[in-house]
């Protein structure tokens, strides 16, 4: 296939099915050409918003983000008509300070949470979305448009969310940027949830500077998202924070107790630590932590009760003219009598969340209780305090893998657990290619750290600067 076709090919998934803007025939807000011109070519190459700030700098948002002007559709049929008129506060923050919504990505649908075996970056409302290194492999999910869209120079910045890993997976398969924060740094109001314990909105960008600059705009309190009752007091200027020497004398530890990479990572990341030694960073191996199975197990049953428990709330507060599945139940109706949904998988993770209780129910306030424990005072925050450490690293993910589900190429590692239950902030950079593909360095930090870790990626940025644009380009 030539670079022309696969192009083609790429743009068709994310133009058409990777930008529901496009498969829904909303209509982009007026100001989009101007962005859009900005956004030059040279710039597109660069993979550098020119701008100080991010005024006229053209944002895509995640599917799953309301915004008054497009419909937010989670990628399901479901909430296809799905246009309340509002704003989240992230968006009217962003548009506040001049920057311009041009369009929404697809994204895995209900954000990966309807099947145990969905598909990453396929959503009944926007299809496939494609890796722009190699189509035949995944972009990862559930932030899946919204990391390839950046990778292809449609967009300065995405804005994806996570849960557990839907903003670094997409970004590290991507090869681009993604940082998730601090859970409660930036509101959740107005997005289609998963988790009131682990969603996040954040930044996925081309560089850590655009990423910077984008969440300073979009963190803050939102009373209506208790999470975000500290998060005025806590926020920066975190494009002002950025210091190319941070890495100097900062102690960070190895997650060596992670496993499962391929070894063309491991070999990739091993490389990168001498990189990072020669910016100053002393390194520690932590050959042992968490246990990540206990931590899991418990991490699953909070999202199936949180699931229910938020998902009702969020269709509570459409439009019924627009969205007639009021429940989660009469979502799984819906679905079951529609073949456009389920042609490629079910939807078990649905329908085991339609069977628990209430959010006072024993079993979800010890699973809740212990995963947080285990993950933040008895995970990140013990490795780090008993080692004198300001961070811990680990590769972010393997090379992507292929979309075919009956072959035997499929995730190898994941650093994204400890950060994701435990709230904390985690951001990927750009390390490498395993075989051709891209593949991301995760920095993680303690509660509230996420300067200084958008700090330290920006330091290995500048010192290794590895991000290649995709070869379409």
């Amino acid at each position: 296939m030539s670079n022309k076709e696969t192009l083609v090919g790429v743009l068709a998934a994310l133009v058409c099915a990777g930008l529901s803007a496009c498969a829904t025939s909303a209509l982009p807000p007026p100001d989009t050409a101007n962005a859009v011109i900005r956004w030059s070519a040279d710039a597109q190459r660069a993979g550098r918003w020119s701008g100080s700030g991010v005024a006229g700098m053209p944002i895509l948002l995640k599917d799953n983000i309301e915004t008054a002007d497009m419909p937010t559709t989670a990628g399901s049929l479901a909430l296809a008509a799905n246009a309340p008129g509002r704003d989240a506060p992230l968006v009217a923050r962003l548009r506040a300070a001049g920057a311009v919504i041009v369009g929404k990505t697809n994204l895995s649908e209900w954000a990966n949470i309807r099947s145990s075996d969905s598909i990453s970056g396929w959503s009944a409302v926007g299809g496939q979305t494609l890796n722009p290194y190699d189509p035949a492999r995944t972009p990862c999910g559930s932030s899946s448009g919204s990391g390839a869209a950046v990778a292809l120079g449609l967009a300065p910045v995405a804005i994806g969310t996570e849960t557990d890993g839907s903003i670094t997976c997409p970004a590290s398969v991507n090869g681009v940027v993604g940082f998730k924060p601090t859970v409660g740094l930036v509101s959740r109001t107005h997005i289609v949830p998963i988790s009131h314990s682990q969603d996040t909105a954040g930044p996925m960008a081309a560089t850590v500077t655009d990423a910077a600059r984008v969440l300073t705009v979009m963190a803050g309190s939102d009373p209506a998202d208790p999470a975000t009752v500290e998060a005025d007091a806590r926020k920066t200027d975190y494009a002002a924070a950025l210091d190319a020497g941070s890495l100097r004398g900062a102690r960070i530890g190895v997650m060596r107790f992670l496993k499962g990479y391929s070894p063309e990572t491991q070999a990739v990341f091993d490389q990168n630590l001498q990189a990072l030694r020669d910016a100053g960073a002393v390194l520690v191996d932590l050959p042992e932590g968490p246990d990540g199975r206990t931590i899991g197990a418990a991490e699953f049953q909070v999202l199936l009760y949180e699931l229910k428990h938020d998902l009702n709330a969020y269709l509570a507060s459409t439009d019924p003219a627009q969205v007639p599945t009021r429940t989660l139940a009469e979502v799984i109706a819906f679905n079951a009598a529609e073949p456009r949904e389920t042609v490629l998988f079910g939807q078990d993770t649905f329908e085991q969340a339609q069977t628990k209780p209430g959010l006072d129910d024993p079993d979800y306030l010890e699973a809740r209780a212990a995963s947080l424990r285990l993950a933040g005072p008895e995970g990140i925050d013990r490795l780090m305090r008993e080692n004198g450490l300001v961070a811990l690293i680990a590769p972010t993910t393997s090379r992507a893998w292929t979309n075919d589900p009956k072959d035997d190429d499929d995730m190898q590692g994941s650093a994204s657990r400890l950060a994701a239950v435990a709230g904390y902030p985690h951001l990927t950079v750009p390390m490498g290619f395993d075989r051709g593909m891209p593949v991301g360095l995760s920095f993680i930090g303690g509660q509230w750290d996420d300067a200084r870790i958008l700090s330290l990626g920006y330091a290995f940025e500048q010192a290794t600067q590895a991000r290649r644009p995709p070869p379409v380009r």
